[in-house]
């Protein structure tokens, strides 16, 4: 595993990953399960932020507090990685949302992207970056790169699976980049899915499934 991977294995992480595998998880479970999951990882994802003193005041006296040094940005991959900034954003104060779209070819598996919007102050924040699925990695790839042009320097990847392939070849585009995962799978499939996977997160979550 790469250095800069983070394994998320605690318990209940495990036990709601399962639900989201589960292909008799009805749209509304699955949507619970997503939403606590990704919960789980920001947790862990934001462990290490930086933070400094202040001096606040109690109803009785003053005494020391902590506050971020820096500000947080959340940039979820449309559509997929909706379901997990709307989780997290409660716990992360007044945190900016940003929002890329990408749609890939499913013929070549390739990304294509159809819309980008960041907040100012990517330079200075730390940026969450948050989709389901880290497949082939192109989206992933090509999102943060979009950022970094936009001046993001400090930006975590969160997902709930992993494919071995993907997180090549973000390591490869980004080794600055941390990741922070539930679960590496075994390999891709001949769509370009991870396997044994999950199968279309968004779809799942949206309860858009075809058929």
């Amino acid at each position: 595993m790469p250095p800069n991977v983070t394994l998320i294995e605690h318990p209940l992480a495990r036990v709601k990953l399962a639900r989201l595998r589960d292909e008799r998880t009805s749209p509304r479970e699955f949507r619970r399960n997503a939403q606590e999951l990704a919960v789980l990882l920001a947790f862990a994802a934001t462990r290490d932020l930086e933070t400094a003193a202040e001096r606040i005041r109690t109803p009785l006296t003053e005494t020391d507090g902590t506050k971020l040094i820096r500000p947080i940005v959340v940039v979820p991959i449309l559509r997929a990685g909706l379901g997990m900034s709307e989780a997290i954003l409660p716990f992360l104060g007044d945190a900016a949302v940003g929002h890329i779209g990408m749609r890939r070819d499913e013929a070549t598996h390739l990304p294509t992207s159809y819309y980008f919007n960041a907040p100012a102050q990517l330079a200075e924040a730390d940026v969450l970056v948050v989709d389901p699925m880290l497949a082939t990695g192109h989206s992933s790839a090509d999102a943060i790169t979009k950022l970094k042009y936009e001046g993001a320097k400090r930006i975590r990847f969160i997902c709930f699976l992993a494919a071995p392939e993907g997180i090549a070849h973000l390591c490869a585009q980004h080794p600055d980049v941390a990741i922070f995962t539930s679960a590496v799978d075994e390999r891709l499939d001949e769509r370009a899915y991870i396997f044994p996977g999950l199968g279309d997160a968004g779809d799942r979550y949206f309860g858009t499934l075809p058929g």
